[in-house]
């Protein structure tokens, strides 16, 4: 009797301070004066979390009458993907969340989202968000202030032409063995393209990211000399399993109490701190017998440590250069991006371009006449593919690996004017949320057609003209609202990537459609448009897994892949 009455008077304490803060908070809410949603919930409240993702029926209340379940629609982890811009259209294009932890503005206004990324001291990144991406160490994806900038001023240099004309060969180079090895399957086709890809785009960030080439079959997909596991392998359950890294540190995941899960996951963590390990050492190795040529992201990191190293030898404090652990944080974070933002981007369109041919045709003209007129070097080539580009651009608006981008407001007050000119006051350390996916499928600025996949509304003609002698790009791409289209968000922090990410998309599917062209394996019984529902619906069976967007199935519709 006694430890009933103990778990009701805390069942009780809870939703007294509940009722509270909910309270508490919404009086602040209204002088914000924008439209409101209560929810008794936090979107971070790690016991929701787990309620959610156990039992997703829970989410079902949001289909409450009169409105009362609407909290139930933005609560959960990606919820903006399957929702779009729905919520918006019903209640406006921002509006603050209350919750009992705090206020949560959530922004699908492109003016406002621009001068959230645009301002970066004001519009800080929440550490609550960012902490598990500091598993291997602190990185540019995490600091703030004066670290931030050391941390930028270091890595971003690398990501120049040189490392583009790189990116562009091996991205090729690659590219050709994995098509090749498709086309080899006939008429079963392949059901391994998400897989692939992401093999792609480790293969192509060690070249040009770590200075070290493997062939498509051989590197990260194979165990090295005195590992358990793959590069590949490591990599992935660590990104996997990232939100992990938030409730338990690393360190402990090995312990022998913990579920087998867990204990291969602190395997995992141990596995890639190796391969981290080892990189950097061949890299000190190839710079001290002056073998380190073609300066890389990871020259670029050991020569940052290098210079704290002698500054702490000399008694000073530096500020200029990385400590190992940095460069390893950084290492994970270009992991991250290389690994599963670009393949799986690439995966996508694959999937799309199997869907629509006439689209394969469309990239396709463009490609033979850049043949025609240019050799297949990076300088003469990418800047003429633009279908290709406008390929990418399409697919990462309406399946970008990242829906949403959380600010929060700094310790003081901030002002934003939205797409309508009303000005906006945000108190300090408000939860700010830029709304991706929402941003992307907007009919104001995308048309009535926002939510289909249309490469062609990237160019003014809405065809885009194929390249000519007399006119190189052969077409010019619409111009679009500050703010409207932020894959690799905007401002300040914008990701020094996006460049890199672009040459290898492009460069890959010059390569692909080049040669071959892609279509769904039927199934006994099916049509044409049979299979391309099935590939159109296994692109959108998508949620997010840790931190990014990826199909659900990515194997349940084979690709047929076969030589022009």
């Amino acid at each position: 009797m006694a430890i009933l009455l103990f778990f009701g008077t805390c069942i009780l304490a809870y939703m007294v301070w509940t009722a509270f803060s909910i309270f508490r908070n919404y009086q602040i809410a209204r002088r914000i004066g924008l439209p409101i949603i209560i929810s008794p919930v936090s979107t971070l409240n790690p016991f929701w979390i787990l309620l959610w993702r156990g039992f997703p029926a829970i989410l079902s209340l949001k289909h409450l009458p009169f409105g009362l379940g609407t909290w139930a629609r933005c609560t959960s982890m990606g919820w903006a993907f399957q929702d779009k811009h729905k919520l918006h259209d019903e209640i406006g294009p921002i509006f603050t969340l209350v919750t009992p932890a705090a206020n949560e503005v959530t922004i699908a206004d492109p003016a406002a989202a621009h001068a959230v990324l645009a301002r970066r001291k004001d519009y800080i990144k929440p550490a609550i968000m960012y902490e598990q991406l500091n598993v291997f160490g602190r990185n540019l994806n995490t600091v703030e202030g004066e670290d931030w900038q050391r941390h930028r001023r270091l890595t971003a240099p690398s990501f120049n032409e040189k490392t583009s004309s790189l990116v562009w060969q091996e991205a090729r180079r690659q590219a050709t063995s994995m098509v090749s090895l498709w086309a080899q399957k006939g008429s079963q086709g392949t059901t391994e393209v998400v897989a692939d890809t992401a093999t792609l785009a480790l293969h192509v960030l060690t070249c040009a990211g770590f200075g070290e080439t493997y062939s498509f079959n051989e590197g990260v997909s194979q165990v090295a000399k005195g590992h358990e596991m793959t590069y590949r392998d490591s990599l992935s359950l660590c990104l996997a399993n990232i939100i992990t890294f938030a409730i338990i540190p690393k360190r402990y995941l090995s312990l022998s109490f913990f579920p087998r899960k867990l204990r291969t996951l602190g395997q995992a963590v141990q596995e890639f701190q190796q391969y981290m390990e080892e990189i950097l050492a061949r890299e000190r190795a190839s710079g001290a017998k002056g073998k380190s040529e073609t300066p890389n992201l990871m020259s670029a990191l050991v020569k940052a440590s290098d210079e704290d190293s002698q500054a702490k030898e000399t008694g000073r404090h530096s500020k200029l250069g990385l400590t190992d652990e940095e460069i390893f944080g950084n290492l994970f974070a270009y992991n991250l991006a290389g690994h599963e933002t670009t393949a799986n981007t690439v995966a996508y369109a694959l999937v799309l371009l199997a869907a629509h041919p006439h689209y394969q045709d469309w990239v396709r003209e463009e490609i033979m006449q850049v043949q025609k007129t240019s050799a297949e070097e990076y300088g003469a080539s990418f800047p003429r593919l633009q279908r290709c580009l406008a390929v990418m651009y399409e697919t990462l608006r309406l399946y970008g690996s990242i829906v949403f981008i959380p600010r929060a407001a700094s310790l003081e007050s901030q002002e934003l004017v939205n797409r309508g000119g009303t000005d906006i006051v945000l108190p300090p350390s408000t939860s700010v949320n830029l709304n991706v996916q929402a941003l992307h499928t907007d009919p104001k600025t995308w048309g009535s057609d926002s939510l289909n996949w249309r490469p062609s509304r990237w160019f003014t003609d809405s065809s885009g003209g194929t390249p000519s002698e007399d006119k190189p790009t052969g077409q010019t791409f619409i111009s679009l609202p500050k703010g409207s289209f932020i894959p690799w968000a905007d401002g300040p922090r914008v990701c020094p990537g996006q460049k890199f990410a672009q040459v290898e998309f492009v460069a890959v599917l010059n390569t692909l459609l080049g040669k071959y062209r892609v279509k769904p394996v039927l199934e006994t019984g099916q049509t044409e448009e049979d299979g391309r529902k099935a590939l159109l619906g296994m692109a959108d069976d998508s949620a997010i897994f840790a931190i990014t967007l990826q199909m659900n199935q990515p194997r349940k519709v084979a690709l047929l892949w076969e030589t022009l």
